[in-house]
């Protein structure tokens, strides 16, 4: 501390005197600061590891994506995601729980801590990513908007859907999007908005509307929940991107991380070749790039603060993404959906995820 001389400050001295108090006053406040800060970024990690399984919001059920069986076990696409992120976390992809959310309760539930991550056909837009306090983890679907009608309609075309009611379900982008596609093209349509998919296909089969819309996805999906299936069709018209993926709470860094990299492996793995059939196989490999995946070199489980086989327990116990997008939408479904967009980068497709290394 400066000492004034002759018991009374120079200006000079003055100044320096008063800039050294206003430091050392601030010092508490950005200890505290900092220690709150470090308090803070593992606290979903810390809770999800306290209690031993992951909450995982997912939908009230849609095929494909996220429903449950009579059994009570959940499947999906969506929920496969869910069961990844256990497998790496806990060495076992049954400990997860879920939470089944409608569109206008999923976010809600992720802000307030209800769920520890959602995987629910969820679409990533900047303001779900900036002002909602959310953090998209990836793109687990590449998806588009788009129209089912019945065949008996005779449209051919969304240009020919000028003064269709539409069913639509609430809390959705599909809202938005169907208003801006209608307006762009100078038609006009009455919608007709229910709360879960289910009713909305119900409405739709009922027949209090012309025409069904959300993601192609889901579209598919809702198809085969009707009485007749095949006396519906979805047009060609895609009016959106929809690239739906895993969310998390912003400000926890080293969970987000866990949830990104969970998808990103599944990636890595179909890219590699590995599968939860020759997973075993592959740990003979001399593809270093196939050994850093398994955590045989490398920098292993460090830098996600995961055991070594993390990405290996993923991949034997859920798949890599290949597997489950073949089984829950693909051709080993009743969706039967291509892969199309979501194919990988190297065939024909844009998935793609940063290399493990």
């Amino acid at each position: 501390m400066v000492v004034p001389k002759h018991g009374v400050f120079t200006t000079r001295e003055n100044k320096v005197y008063q800039m050294k108090k206003l430091l050392v006053s601030a010092i508490p406040a950005l200890a505290l600061s900092i220690a709150v800060g470090t308090a803070q970024a593992g606290e979903t990690l810390d809770a999800v590891k306290a209690k031993g399984f992951v909450q995982c919001g997912v939908s009230t059920g849609l095929p494909g994506f996220s429903v449950a069986d009579d059994k009570g076990n959940w499947g999906g696409l969506d929920v496969d995601v869910c069961k990844a992120v256990a497998a790496a976390l806990f060495g076992d992809a049954g400990k997860v729980k879920f939470s089944p959310l409608t569109a206008k309760e999923r976010f809600t539930a992720l802000q307030s801590g209800e769920i520890d991550m959602l995987s629910r056909n969820t679409t990533w837009t900047l303001t779900r990513d900036s002002n909602l306090g959310l953090n998209f983890a990836g793109v687990n679907y590449y998806d588009g908007q788009g129209f089912m009608v019945s065949k008996k309609l005779g449209v051919k075309s969304a240009m020919e859907l000028s003064g269709a009611s539409v069913c639509i379900q609430a809390g959705t982008t599909t809202e938005l999007n169907l208003a801006d596609y209608f307006r762009a093209n100078k038609m006009e349509y009455e919608p007709i908005t229910y709360d879960t998919s289910d009713e909305t296909v119900k409405g739709f089969e009922a027949g209090r509307c012309d025409v069904l819309t959300s993601d192609q996805s889901q579209l598919y999906a809702l198809r085969i929940k009707l009485s007749d299936p095949n006396g519906a069709m979805v047009l060609p018209e895609v009016i959106s991107k929809e690239p739906l993926g895993p969310v998390v709470r912003q400000g926890d860094d080293d969970w987000f991380n866990i949830v990104r990299w969970s998808l990103n492996a599944m990636l890595n793995a179909e890219e590699l070749g590995v599968s939860s059939k020759n997973v075993d196989e592959m740990k003979g490999s001399s593809d270093p790039n196939i050994r850093r995946l398994l955590g045989l070199e490398g920098i292993k489980g460090e830098g996600l603060g995961l055991a070594d086989e993390w990405a290996y327990n993923i991949v034997k116990q859920v798949g890599n993404y290949g597997e489950a997008f073949e089984r829950n939408v693909g051709s080993g479904s009743p969706l039967k959906i291509s892969r199309g967009l979501n194919a990988l980068w190297n065939n024909g497709g844009i998935q793609y995820a940063p290399p493990i290394r």
